[in-house]
């Protein structure tokens, strides 16, 4: 969850450092800290508590000079946020400094063994028995020999962890490790000069040319190059992958949050999700990196999609794709339970990842589970070289580009859409799809990214979403409500909701409001309901009139020209008309900037909500 950057080369460290730190504060702002060896050959370190600005202030008013160094962004796991618990840790003798992501399990064990040699502990932190793990091995058997001596702490370490090590006794080198799932290590490789960071956008300002650790494996970064070998120094080959994004996707540009830049950039990111992907001679899906043939798809038997959070409604949304489009049977399961189960997995199955990041910890353990059970396992992922489109047999790429605040909201569209081009290439492959209802659908899915930019061109010119905040802001409580497809998407609609703004809110199919939840409804309790023209309109105005009865108000995602429900809602939240598979994906828009406007007329920090963070490495 943590963000790391690391910079050797000609130019002053401290400058990349922080920026490439401001890139991933998303990851974790509880704390910040940066390490940087200076002209006399000694580290200097500054930490604070709080978000990264407190850092900025701090190296603005004592500076550091130097051409190597190691900066850090924390989201809290053992130790409460504070100076004493910000990274950089450093050895006894200040000659070395770690910072790290993700977490030691075994750590308490490892700091009453330190203690019991002579080491006191200055933090909470589990991170600092891997900075005293590497200072002891160092002195004792390995004098001389950093990477071995960090080879050996890595060993000993139980749990998931990526880490970034600099000692002042080689100050040409940064050593990187990643172990288990605990979040990306990518490598960027410059003129005389490297970096390594946690994520992409990081270091994007300043190469594109990159290398992704996996587990057990470790970058020795020179100036001049990076060796990578495994834990037990083995030498291991990485291929230097080209990033194409362009780096001002990572700017906020005009907009006055990352998230809402994100929300209104949907039209673009459905067009390069969808780009080369249509044929619209053979009527058909292209899914190259999927590298599932009509043999293999033939064979499935069932389809398990394991998510996390928002993953997880955009997987609930492709239920019904798949089911509907390709007649294969699918169960969705959330990425954090689907181990701890004994889940019945077998080689004739797919397990499907949906993940922005592809290094959520929980989701990568369950495709971990469904590889050692022979089933295919894919992913659906944004983050181009991520473990989960590494480690899996195929992959779908998003296609979004750089996702920043921490509520998902583009990522969520392209996932969807992709789920639809997934069940239409199944669907193909088995022969389940005849090819009159293939041409409908992708020649409907060529229109989408223009209805999208048309619903959010309009949503940006009008003053409804801001008069809806200023209304509804001070509620405490709200009720979604969705029948079939967009039963998922009221659970996301209340999520974000909840996530940005700290409202409670929960998300209900439509028929099950009778069955509990309408005993809330009152006066004080506004329900959202997704009524689009469909095969459960009519079903739809039933809740309203329900709701109405007991002096709930409702807000309606509605189709625009809908004069029918207009008549019976206190607002509608209008999306175009369109067919029914893509209707979902236009739907969830109106629910985003909703949710956008409600948290910022009440203050809240958009993209950087409390106590959560973009990428969940720690269990």
């Amino acid at each position: 969850m943590c963000g790391i950057v690391g910079y050797i080369g000609r130019q002053e460290a401290a400058p990349i450092i922080l920026q490439g730190l401001r890139q991933l504060e998303y990851r974790g702002y509880d704390s910040a800290g940066l390490a940087v060896l200076d002209r006399t050959g000694a580290l200097q370190v500054r930490r604070e508590a709080g978000k990264l600005v407190n850092l900025e202030r701090a190296v603005t008013e004592a500076p550091v000079f130097g051409v190597v160094g190691v900066g850090h962004t924390r989201w809290a796991t053992h130790g409460p946020p504070s100076q004493r618990n910000a990274h950089p840790h450093s050895s006894p003798d200040g000659d070395l400094v770690v910072v790290q992501n993700g977490i030691v399990e075994n750590f308490w064990e490892l700091r009453q063994e330190l203690e019991g040699i002579g080491y006191c502990f200055q933090s909470d932190t589990d991170t600092e028995v891997i900075v005293h793990l590497i200072d002891h091995y160092y002195h004792n058997g390995d004098a001389g020999h950093l990477e071995r001596a960090v080879q050996r702490a890595m060993q000993r370490l139980k749990g998931p962890s990526a880490i970034v090590a600099l000692s002042s006794r080689h100050p040409d080198r940064l050593i990187a490790v990643r172990l288990g799932n605990a979040g990306g290590v990518a490598v960027g490789f410059g003129e005389g000069e490297m970096f390594v960071a946690s994520d992409i956008p990081a270091i994007l300002h300043h190469t594109r040319q990159m290398a992704f650790l996996d587990n057990r494996q470790m970058a020795i970064v020179t100036a001049q190059g990076a060796v990578f070998t495994d834990l037990e120094g083995r030498p291991v080959h990485k291929a230097c992958v080209r990033i194409d994004w362009n780096p001002t996707a990572a700017e906020k540009g005009e907009f006055r949050h990352f998230m809402q830049k994100e929300i209104f950039e949907q039209g673009r990111s459905l067009t390069d999700t969808l780009r080369g992907r249509l044929d619209f001679q053979r009527h058909s899906v292209i899914l190259d990196s999927l590298n599932l043939d009509a043999a293999q798809a033939q064979r499935l038997s069932r389809i398990t999609i394991v998510a996390c959070g928002t993953s997880y409604y955009a997987g609930l949304v492709g239920k019904y794709y798949i089911e509907r489009l390709a007649r294969i049977p699918v169960e969705v399961d959330y990425a954090s339970e689907f181990r701890y189960r004994a889940p019945l997995v077998a080689p004739d199955q797919m397990v499907l990842a949906i993940t922005q990041s592809g290094e959520t910890v929980d989701t990568l353990a369950a495709l971990e589970e469904a590889r050692a059970h022979g089933a295919f396992t894919a992913a659906i992922v944004n983050a181009i070289g991520s473990q989960a489109a590494r480690v899996t047999d195929g992959h779908i790429a998003m296609q979004a580009g750089p996702e920043i605040g921490v509520a998902s909201t583009k990522a969520f569209t392209a996932s969807i859409t992709d789920l639809l081009l997934l069940a239409l290439y199944l669907g193909e492959q088995r022969g389940a799809l005849p090819e009159s209802q293939r041409r409908h659908i992708i020649r409907t899915l060529s229109t989408l990214p223009g209805l999208a930019g048309e619903l959010l061109e309009e949503a940006l010119r009008s003053e409804r979403y801001r008069e809806l905040a200023e209304r509804y802001h001070t509620y405490h409580n709200f009720l979604y409500l969705g029948r079939n497809i967009h039963y998922p998407i009221a659970r996301e609609g209340a999520l974000k909701l909840k996530e940005i703004s700290y409202i409670h809110a929960e998300g209900y199919p439509a028929g099950e409001m009778k069955h509990g939840p309408i005993a809330l409804i009152d006066a004080n309790m506004p329900t959202v309901v997704i009524a689009p023209r469909d095969h459960v309109y009519d079903k739809m105005l039933s809740q309203i009139e329900q709701i109405k009865a007991r002096s709930g108000p409702v807000l309606a995602v509605a189709h625009a020209d809908d004069d029918a429900i207009r008549a019976k809602v206190d607002a509608v939240l209008p999306i175009p008309a369109t067919d029914a598979l893509l209707t979902p994906i236009l739907a969830v828009m109106p629910l985003q900037i909703f949710a956008y406007e409600m948290a910022v007329r009440r203050g809240a920090d958009v993209d950087q909500p409390r106590n959560l963070a973009k990428s969940v490495t720690v269990e």
